[in-house]
């Protein structure tokens, strides 16, 4: 069984061609000069102290947004998807989803799009 960070560290190496390219535009702050991470677990804790975590595409804790890259397989898994979203959201976290297509084809309008989400969070408009 992987730990966890053996786990996230697999994902990082077996990223899809449209994470990669939204990591290029992501990493060492490059866009909007915020701090974006991928493949970073996120720990929630239940009743009883049962812990669960969750690893997104992408976490930009400033702005306490989640971006996830989703390829074929979501459409088999929506209701997980549509759970984890809620859990996320109870975090206090914002979640931006891009279809890897939109990503890969039309990469511009998609960091546009997290640009413009990262310029209108409340705490960060400085």
């Amino acid at each position: 069984m992987l730990s966890i960070k053996e786990l996230c560290r697999e994902l990082r190496q077996r990223q899809t061609p449209a994470e990669e390219i939204l990591w290029y535009h992501l990493r060492n702050r490059n866009l909007t000069g915020k701090k974006f991470q991928r493949q970073y677990p996120l720990c929630v804790l239940y009743a009883l102290g049962r812990r669960a975590y969750y690893i997104p595409d992408f976490y930009c804790h400033e702005a306490k947004l989640v971006i996830e890259a989703d390829g074929p397989i979501h459409d088999f898994k929506k209701e997980y998807d549509k759970n984890r979203d809620e859990v996320m959201v109870s975090l206090g976290l914002s979640i931006l989803r891009f279809s890897n297509d939109d990503i890969i084809n039309q990469t511009q309008k998609v960091l546009d799009e997290i640009a413009q989400y990262i310029k209108n969070y409340p705490s960060l408009s400085s």
